[in-house]
């Protein structure tokens, strides 16, 4: 019996752990494909709130924000490189970070397009393997095109507040729930998986999860 489980996957675009937790969840989700059947959604999470249209220098932020010198950077980086190329994701380098809250906004919306996840693998392609501004207006209407979004109604959204309140308002509530730090990957209101966890993790908990609720169905 395939057994439904709702997952939450809370994370931002810029975030290169949770665009490796994504590759990692996918690939589990497709060797367990016999046993789960998973819905779902992309919740919001800015690392970088306060950040401004321009961006930061990459290197600068990371100094910056974690105090690391130049060769710990290198050597994360190239980890994380590792990492993706491992589940077929390629990370290139990248010289800026930039705001995600209106790549926020058109994921918030893209839900009931159906094109959240499409869309949340295009934004993580954009800007990790081409490097792109993923704040400039005209790049999330290009990224949204390629998944068959809707480019006149992207561009109302983005030249208006359109959803602003909303993910504002989900961004609160997580961090009340306590998530401070991002991928957190919630399955059933229950299981929580942080990080950019291996492939084998996310196996074992989709498959104790669905164990659960093939549990709790009526014979």
């Amino acid at each position: 019996m395939t057994a439904s489980i709702k997952i939450d996957f809370v994370s931002d675009v810029s975030c290169p752990w949770c665009a490796i937790g994504l590759r990692s969840l996918e690939t589990a989700l497709s060797q367990v494909a016999d046993e789960v059947a998973a819905d779902i959604h992309f919740q919001p999470f800015e690392l970088n709130p306060q950040m401004s249209p321009q961006g930061e220098d990459t290197g600068e932020y990371i100094a910056r924000k974690y105090g690391s010198s130049a060769e710990q950077i290198a050597d994360t980086q190239e980890m994380i490189r590792a990492r993706g190329a491992e589940l077929g994701f390629e990370f290139r380098k990248r010289g800026r970070i930039y705001n995600t809250f209106d790549a926020h906004r058109l994921l918030h919306w893209a839900e009931g397009a159906g094109k959240q996840k499409d869309l949340k693998n295009a934004l993580f392609a954009a800007y990790f393997t081409e490097g792109r501004n993923i704040s400039d207006h005209q790049v999330l209407e290009d990224v949204a095109a390629k998944v068959g979004l809707d480019v006149n109604r992207v561009h109302q959204i983005l030249a208006s507040n359109e959803y602003a309140d909303e993910v504002r308002a989900r961004e609160q509530w997580y961090l009340r729930q306590g998530i401070h730090a991002v991928p957190a990957v919630i399955l059933n209101d229950r299981y929580l998986i942080q990080g950019g966890q291996p492939v084998d993790a996310f196996v074992r908990v989709l498959l104790k999860a669905a164990e659960e609720t093939s549990a709790r169905q009526p014979i």
